[in-house]
């Protein structure tokens, strides 16, 4: 029995994919839209094989109200939406804004006129961190609080932030015509999720992120330097100093003086890096929280409440990896603030939930999800990995966690954070297509082990390139 029936924009992506997976394991029916503009196809099929349910699918552009209406009137059992679909590049929103505008804000829009027409009267919007700007401006605002005022240092973070006040104004125009006609009006509510920085990977190995061309956050560049797929990671100072470590341990160069200029304890900016189960379970608790309690519109920050330099990232998936990573200090990049911490005590007293797993879980997730999958959803993931869900599976080892009164099923983790089982709980079962995790994709390239794939990924068609991270 479905607890409800959840359209999911963007829901191929790097988080939405994961949110789908927590709320079909919570019984909800998820339907995904997704152009695939930067994700793949493929996120289903690991869904798929993790937890044994499948989201329908429809691709389309958000900018289509059209299609939105047809994909309302194909599945009239949506009671909610999660909207992640847009474009999310700091640093190319400087470059082409008039696209972030109109395909974040014009999206959104399109979105809200058709939910309207529809009745769908719920939305979680994936707002960003983005939105506080540099937030040392103001005294006592590290970390950062929802109260933090609003005010983006670049287009991405003003689309965010515009598209908040949009869904804001439009839930509370629903509300108080309903209330002037005497109905019912509790039903409209938004959840506005401002979060910071995702990372990490499912802990069985097979789905983590896959973005189409060079990634936009730190942990995945840093990923493909490890694998060899690109030779350096770029880290925005002031370029007058490049350098690049060998060899290891790696903890005594990190406090080696360098030429970089956030004021910061090693010059490099600071963010709030949780993990993708985390992130995807604080948008569960959230549509609940909407559905149960009806707050109008209520913003939420996610994120651990701890933050982490750029080197300090380096230090510790170098440590995971077992070697120095090679990277390059050069020119501080336009629109980048210096903190950008959470301060989650909101959501962790109204929502009950809390960051549960460390930067180290994130770090080994990560890892795991790399080394074995270097093509990423290009490739089948490893018999071995798969073999690990199957038997899980089998022995019906399936965790359940309480996220505000709804049960979900976890997948490696219990609601308190103790540690079970890296490989996951559970794996596709047979639908009319067949077992999930044997799918055929001619594009696809199917290997059996660790070292075919990191054969595939070092070979000379993918020529090793220059990668940058703030």
């Amino acid at each position: 029995m479905t607890v409800g029936s959840v359209l999911i924009t963007g829901g191929t992506g790097y988080i939405g994919s994961f949110t789908a997976l927590a709320l079909l394991e919570a019984d909800y029916e998820v339907v995904v839209v997704d152009n695939l503009y930067n994700s793949s196809e493929e996120a289903l099929n690991r869904i798929e094989s993790i937890c044994g349910k499948r989201p329908h699918f429809h691709n389309i552009d958000v900018r289509d109200e059209a299609a939105f209406d047809g994909v309302f009137d194909a599945h009239p059992h949506i009671d909610s939406v999660i909207h992640f679909a847009a474009l999310k590049a700091v640093g190319e929103s400087s470059d082409i804004p008039l696209e972030y505008y109109r395909t974040n804000v014009g999206g959104t829009i399109s979105l809200l006129s058709s939910m309207t027409r529809h009745n769908v009267s719920n939305i979680v919007f994936s707002s960003s961190a983005t939105v506080y700007g540099d937030a040392t401006r103001f005294p006592n605002m590290i970390p950062i609080p929802e109260e933090c005022p609003i005010g983006p240092t670049n287009p991405y973070g003003r689309t965010k932030s515009t598209v908040e006040s949009i869904i804001t104004d439009h839930v509370q125009a629903q509300r108080n015509k309903l209330k002037r006609e005497g109905k019912s009006f509790d039903h409209w509510n938004a959840a506005v999720l401002r979060y910071f920085n995702p990372a990490g990977s499912h802990p069985s190995g097979i789905m983590g992120e896959d973005p189409q061309g060079v990634p936009y956050n730190l942990l995945p560049l840093l990923a493909q330097v490890a694998i060899g797929k690109r030779e350096k990671l770029l880290v925005f100072g002031d370029g007058r100093t490049a350098i690049s470590h060998v060899g290891f341990p790696y903890g005594s160069r990190l406090l080696t003086p360098l030429t970089v200029d956030y004021d910061s304890s090693d010059g490099t900016a600071i963010r709030d890096y949780i993990h993708i189960l985390d992130l995807a379970a604080g948008h569960l608790v959230a549509l609940n929280y909407l559905r149960d309690h009806h707050p109008g519109v209520r913003a939420w920050n996610l994120g651990t409440g701890k933050g982490s330099t750029v080197f300090h990232m380096i230090k510790a998936f170098s440590a995971v990896v077992g070697r120095d990573l090679p990277y390059e200090v050069v020119g501080r990049r336009e629109g980048d603030v210096l903190d950008l911490t959470a301060n989650p005590r909101r959501a962790n007293d109204e929502l009950k939930w809390k960051a549960e797993r460390t930067l180290e879980d994130a770090c080994a997730d990560l890892w795991r999800w790399t080394e074995n999958n270097p093509l990423g959803y290009r490739q089948t993931p490893p018999e071995n990995l798969l073999e690990a869900l199957g038997d899980r599976r089998k022995k019906g080892v399936v965790e359940k966690v309480q996220t505000n009164g709804h049960a979900a099923d976890t997948n490696g983790h219990t609601a308190n954070g103790h540690e079970h089982s890296s490989n996951g709980t559970s794996v596709a079962s047979h639908s009319a297509n067949g077992d999930a995790s044997n799918r055929e994709d001619p594009k696809r390239i199917k290997l059996s082990s660790a070292k075919d794939f990191m054969e595939a990924a070092l070979s000379p068609r993918s020529k090793p390139d220059t990668v940058e991270a703030s």
